[in-house]
């Protein structure tokens, strides 16, 4: 390890009781350093759902012990001297890093695979590797932003526009990106109608970038009313609570939407009767992942109406960038708390009992 090399210090979990408050604060080793690589002071670092999943072994058996934390900001404080200078990266540029860390970018096997060489890097098939919890190419593994500093090849460290705050920045970079993807893929804009559900952390996010790429309808679904003057403000035109509205998929709503992205990550979503309300050739995008098994759906439900069930994970580092372009051009802010990162214990119990209106972003110390 260089002597430039900065101590690296963060919040480990080390077994599944760590989403229950139980992080360790400790010194860590990063990945080996390669001069395609930058070290990042991370300032804040934003708290996702995915963490508490990671922390407790949900999606699958974490690599402890694990330092998670996706949705990263910080101030560049070393460049490998073979970073591209068209990164635009130097000592004392802010920048984030999402969720993904590493693809395959041409040094796996004969040359970029089709998803990289195309800017689709969070769909590479030869080398995927998380911000937390993953591997290297050369096997190391991958800690996250719950830490003091973070190092990353820089391929993966965006640069952040100026209009952004460093806090309302960090949920963009994973929250954000998760819906702005699919809302950009399947045409979210003028003259488009579109639905969300669930309104968290990523539905939130959905609703005000739906409204910043201009749809002209906004509807936001969940179980209860508790959250329709929050998606009002958001900018949703309506709001229905499923819960509490009789015939809600089969009276005036049916078939009046060509957009529906998901962001509930439950296996007992009412799928059949949110795809009544998509008109013919309409889309279902889901973004949430469940812990709790598959969904189950009739095939005869997409056959009438010719639709489309989609997913859709992150986003590529151009997505990103496009994401934060938007976001700074049409002032778009999420509704966060900032907590000391020092809180990080007391956060993800705040997080896991669904106290979050609507993203906590951890601050780091100076």
């Amino acid at each position: 390890m260089p002597d430039t090399a900065p101590k690296f210090e963060g919040w480990m979990g080390l077994d599944p009781n760590a989403a229950q408050g139980q992080l360790v604060w400790r010194e860590f080793q990063p990945k080996p350093w390669e001069e395609t690589d930058v070290d990042i002071r991370v300032t804040h670092c934003g708290v996702c759902a995915s963490d508490l999943c990671v922390l407790r072994s949900g999606w699958r058996p974490t690599p402890y012990p694990c330092c998670v934390g996706h949705e990263i900001v910080g101030i560049v404080v070393r460049v490998g001297a073979q970073v591209p200078p068209a990164q635009r990266l130097a000592v004392g540029v802010r920048v984030g890093v999402g969720p993904q860390s590493d693809s395959c970018r041409g040094r796996v096997g004969d040359g970029h695979c089709v998803e990289c060489s195309t800017g689709n890097e969070k769909y590479c098939t030869r080398l995927w590797t998380g911000t937390y919890a993953g591997r290297y190419l050369d096997g190391s593994v991958s800690y996250g932003g719950y830490a003091t500093f973070h190092r990353v090849p820089a391929h993966f460290a965006i640069r952040i526009p100026d209009g952004i705050p460093s806090a309302a920045a960090a949920p963009m970079l994973c929250a954000g990106a998760t819906v702005y993807a699919p809302l950009k893929q399947y045409s979210c804009g003028p003259g488009r109608r579109v639905g969300i559900i669930g309104v968290g952390g990523l539905g939130h996010f959905a609703i005000l970038f739906a409204r910043a790429l201009e749809a002209d309808w906004v509807a936001a679904f969940s179980r209860r009313a508790s959250k329709r003057d929050d998606a009002r403000a958001l900018g949703a035109d309506v709001y229905v609570a499923t819960a509490e509205e009789p015939d809600w998929s089969g009276g005036h709503h049916a078939g009046t939407l060509d957009l529906i992205i998901s962001t509930v990550s439950s296996n007992t979503l009412p799928l059949a009767d949110y795809l009544k309300l998509l008109r013919p050739n309409g889309a279902f995008v889901q973004v949430g992942n469940p812990e709790d098994g598959p969904f189950t759906i009739a095939a005869g439900a997409l056959i009438g109406s010719g639709l489309r069930l989609c997913g859709s994970k992150i986003g590529s580092p151009g997505e990103i960038r496009e994401m934060l372009a938007l976001a700074e051009a049409k002032g778009v802010r999420p509704w966060i708390e900032e907590r000391p990162m020092k809180e990080a214990n007391q956060v993800i119990m705040d997080m896991d009992h669904g106290r979050a209106r609507y993203r906590y972003v951890l601050v780091g110390d100076e």
